[in-house]
């Protein structure tokens, strides 16, 4: 039998009606991250006008919180400069859903690197930063359990 998992209303009020869904075509920037025990994937669109997220957007594969925190993340960074989006850390994110469950933290992760590696690539794409191999971010879960959906 598996425990039942505690989610604040927040997480749940994301999860059932999810912000930013979808794909911006021709997206300044694109970050996708995965992670390869539990399955979860997010992938992140931002659309950067004068150092700011004009527009930013998700698609998300995973479970309930992998969704509420795609969708947090796109809230907080909307309307932010690069800058200040690139701080967003994981913490931040489960925090603005008022609390994950432990084991639950590594969706908020994926959110948060999804954003980072959208913001790299813009950055890559404008000549800020030196363009490196690869793309694509795996992020693993310390224990296996950590991703039971």
């Amino acid at each position: 039998m598996s425990e039942q998992v505690g989610y604040s209303k927040k997480v749940m009020d994301h999860f059932m009606n999810p912000r930013n869904v979808g794909v911006i075509e021709e997206a300044d920037g694109y970050g996708k991250v995965g992670n390869p025990v539990c399955g979860d994937l997010m992938e992140i669109y931002i659309s950067v006008d004068d150092g700011r997220i004009a527009d930013i957007k998700f698609k998300t594969f995973g479970c309930g919180s992998a969704i509420a925190t795609s969708s947090m993340v796109t809230e907080m960074a909307k309307g932010m400069t690069l800058d200040e989006a690139q701080k967003i850390t994981r913490n931040d994110v489960a925090q603005e859903l008022d609390g994950l469950p432990p084991q639950k933290m590594h969706c908020s992760n994926l959110a948060a690197d999804a954003l980072q590696a959208a913001i790299k690539d813009y950055r890559i794409k404008k000549g800020e930063l030196p363009p490196e191999e690869g793309g694509d971010v795996e992020v693993s879960c310390d224990k296996k359990s950590c991703c039971e959906h």
